[in-house]
């Protein structure tokens, strides 16, 4: 019997790629890889979802794409659904180690690992993974800095992955930050970003000089990409911890993250901070594919 295509039937895996164990014996352009954690939280939780709801709002969008232009997008590019780490739930530090082997062991099977968070502290031992890549650079899109020394006794919290990895890996060469904005900075965070020479970019620099912001951005880098969904407006994507007034419009997302990718050879991306239990919309996730898809085109297609 020929399997379901309808987005709602099926087994969920991402895109309807076939699953594999991260170190089973497969290759692909894409894997995928789910890191549901999010007991690293300041505030709100529900990230620990999102792998499974962006895997079943990713049947909506299954390569290859054909646009109104006639132009076919993805069709020889091939997919493989890692599964999910396999997360102890109250050891941090385990979460750490097995997170860090399995993305080693993604990155040596494909060409570009996309991971699916988790609150933005799983991006810490996910960047331990590129320890070997020589200089490496973050692109961020973000409401907030998440370079905090240290929030509320924990050096590995949610506000903490890029100042670990930035401790922790001298390959690291530079952090360009896309979209900060609202109240609550931490100016020592700040400071420390600032003096190690990273690019804060504000939504008011993006609303009023983004043709200096792109000129700005990297290029000719091996480029990991962090997309923590809260960068984008809340009035398009609800469903997340720590919402910020006044984001990112889909559109412009979508224009930088295309920026970095024609500029850069992308060598991961992940996105973080879904908490699709705070949108019963259900939108929210399926904004996060679709991302996830136009991020794909922009890296993979010639």
């Amino acid at each position: 019997m020929t399997p379901s295509h309808l987005p709602f039937a099926g087994i969920a895996t991402f895109a309807r790629a076939p699953h594999h164990a991260p170190d089973a014996d497969w290759q692909a352009d894409v894997a995928v890889l789910g890191v549901p954690y999010d007991i690293a939280l300041g505030f709100r939780p529900g990230a620990r979802f999102a792998p499974r709801a962006i895997r079943e709002a990713s049947l909506r969008y299954v390569p290859p794409f054909t646009g109104l232009d006639g132009r076919t997008r993805l069709e020889a590019v091939s997919f493989v659904d890692a599964g999910d780490v396999v997360l102890p739930s109250l050891e941090p530090e385990l979460m750490r180690q097995r997170t860090t082997e399995a993305a080693r062991a993604v990155r040596s099977r494909c060409r570009l690992p996309v991971f699916l968070g988790g609150d933005h502290s799983v991006t810490f031992p996910l960047l331990c993974a590129y320890d070997d890549v020589p200089d490496l650079h973050i692109v961020q899109l973000d409401a907030h800095l998440d370079f905090t020394d240290v929030r509320n006794d924990t050096k590995f919290s949610n506000s903490s992955p890029f100042r670990r990895a930035c401790d922790a890996l001298p390959n690291l060469k530079h952090i360009t930050t896309l979209g900060l904005r609202g109240l609550r900075f931490d100016p020592e965070a700040v400071a420390a970003a600032r003096q190690r020479g990273h690019t804060l970019v504000t939504m008011t620099e993006l609303e009023t000089n983004l043709s200096a912001v792109l000129d700005a951005l990297p290029t000719g880098k091996s480029v990991y990409l962090s997309v923590d969904v809260d960068g984008l407006d809340p009035a398009v994507l609800p469903g997340t911890s720590s919402p910020e007034p006044d984001g990112l419009s889909y559109a412009l997302a979508t224009r930088l993250i295309c920026a970095v990718t024609a500029r850069n050879t992308l060598v991961g991306l992940d996105v973080v901070e879904l908490a699709p239990n705070l949108d019963p919309s259900g939108r929210s996730e399926l904004i996060a594919a679709r991302l996830i898809m136009e991020t794909l085109c922009g890296a993979l297609d010639d």
